[in-house]
């Protein structure tokens, strides 16, 4: 189900309401099987996040989450059908108000990246270690979502 702005704005309004968003966990085995995990940064306040967004009509969660991926980082894979976990997280919103996300995440074993893509000149994307992109992002159980990937890849 798509969310336009509007709805986004009066359901930030009521207490404790927890909107979900599907996201994808890019990763590639590099070079003697070290797993790699691509990350992204946000559009308003450039912290490093992975591709997420809003469920799309028709659209089961893991095309939702892969579709993301292709728009902010363009990359292209193989999107697994069951999420690996889910994070909480506070969406800042246009207005100064908050509203609290359940992101579900995908893993996305990356086949390639395009050359072009929506997001291209709105985000910086980079390749980082299972370790070094736990250390980078700042939501505590996102983290701990990238040290199982790095513990047991998904194929």
């Amino acid at each position: 189900m798509a969310f336009s702005k509007e709805s986004m704005r009066k359901s930030s309004n009521a207490v404790g309401a927890k909107r979900v968003q599907y996201a994808a966990l890019p990763y590639r085995l590099s070079g003697r099987s070290r797993t790699e995990v691509m990350l992204v940064t946000s559009r308003e306040t450039q912290r490093w996040i992975i591709p997420k967004g809003w469920p799309q009509r028709g659209r089961a969660p893991y095309d939702s989450a892969a579709r993301e991926a292709f728009e902010e980082a363009g990359v292209i894979g193989a999107v697994g059908r069951r999420s690996v976990g889910s994070f909480p997280y506070e969406k800042r919103l246009k207005g100064g108000g908050v509203m609290v996300c359940e992101v579900h995440v995908f893993p996305l074993k990356v086949t390639r990246q395009s050359k072009q893509w929506p997001e291209k000149e709105q985000r910086d994307v980079k390749w980082l270690s299972i370790k070094q992109a736990a250390e980078t992002v700042q939501e505590p159980m996102l983290s701990e979502i990238i040290r199982r990937l790095g513990h047991k890849p998904v194929d």
